[in-house]
């Protein structure tokens, strides 16, 4: 794919699209001072290279279903088919290869019935596997529906508020992430199971959203089989009820990432959510969230170099209070990111 380097522009583009992902060209062209046709062009540009793409996605917890972080570890050579596979399942969004022959994988399913089935069934049954282990994520502080703050800054904060009050309560309109939290009860609630009354309209609108979060009104119109009208009524309502958000995904390389790496953190039961909000602040954290397992916080960091990675686990982590033990693994390859199996050429 071709190498791109980002300027200004681009990155006031990818701020802007997650503040609104669904803004239009011409909205988003009359906050930057751009004509509309330039910032068509520049996200075609940055789309079509793999930097960027705009995704719809649901909240699990609206769903009934949970999140599962799984760790798999293989022997070295068994890695990247097995990671290959598993990015295959259409309940993966994101397969990473990483150091040493393991996989990380996130998957999907409902919180009850499908256990058992994902846990069982989703990995062949070899000698090669060395040890699997599956974890639901409980709270996520950033992520999803909460921007990594690294790729976040290019906006004024009035531009910010231009495009946030033209959106209304439209798509990625600085909602609030999730659903109110109780104190001692697990972020995995009772919900009634919104699978078995979404329709066929609501199934359609989301499998294409999924692919292509920007997707026009016509296109989903078409993939529907309802009108215009009808489909905008309807997207309104799942974003406004809070089960579909609009993610930016971002390859942090052009932005002058060179080091991506898992972090597992053991905190202090009392620290924990402290911890995981602070991580959240950093700009060398791309997503961190609190888990089940030995470790109980998981993130993603994005470093320029492996001396920016050393001196955060030295200083950005060393001076957070709580943290007992860290364990990390560089990334070797991006499989699966955003529910899209990713070229060979687009990794390192």
């Amino acid at each position: 794919m071709e190498t791109v380097t980002l300027d200004g522009l681009d990155r006031a583009l990818l701020h802007a699209l997650h503040v609104d992902g669904r803004a239009p060209f011409r909205r988003i062209a009359e906050v930057l001072g751009v004509s509309d046709q330039t910032v068509a062009r520049r996200y075609q540009r940055l789309r079509a290279a793999g930097v960027v793409r705009v995704v719809g996605r649901t909240d699990a917890r609206l769903l009934g279903q949970v999140d599962w972080l799984t760790r798999i570890r293989c022997v070295p050579d068994a890695a990247a088919p097995l990671a290959e596979a598993l990015a295959r399942r259409p309940d993966t969004s994101w397969v990473s290869l990483l150091s040493g022959g393991e996989i990380v994988c996130n998957a999907r399913a409902r919180l009850r019935p499908e256990r058992e089935e994902l846990l069982l069934g989703a990995l062949p049954r070899s000698p090669r596997v060395l040890s699997v282990s599956a974890h639901y994520l409980l709270r996520t502080y950033v992520g999803g529906q909460v921007a990594w703050s690294g790729r976040t800054s290019a906006l004024t904060d009035g531009q910010i508020g231009r495009l946030r009050a033209a959106a209304g309560t439209g798509p990625t309109a600085a909602k609030a992430p999730g659903l109110p939290h109780v104190p001692g009860v697990p972020d995995v609630p009772d919900v009634p199971d919104v699978l078995d009354v979404l329709d066929v309209l609501d199934r359609a609108l989301l499998a294409a959203l999924a692919v292509d979060g920007r997707a026009p009104l016509a296109a989903l119109a078409a993939a529907s089989g309802s009108p215009e009208t009808t489909v905008r009524r309807r997207l309104a309502a799942l974003v406004d009820g809070g089960l579909l958000f609009f993610d930016v995904d971002v390859d942090p390389r052009p932005l002058g990432f060179e080091v991506e790496a898992f972090c597992w953190l053991t905190v202090a039961p009392g620290r924990l959510a402290a911890v995981g909000r602070a991580m959240a602040e950093h700009p060398e954290v791309g997503f961190v969230a609190a888990t089940t397992g030995p470790s109980n916080l998981v993130a993603g960091l994005v470093c320029r170099d492996t001396g920016a990675f050393y001196d955060y686990l030295t200083q950005g982590l060393g001076e957070l209070e709580g943290v007992v033990a860290v364990e990390t693994a560089p990334l070797l390859r991006s499989v699966k990111r955003a529910g899209m199996i990713m070229p060979s050429s687009n990794n390192p």
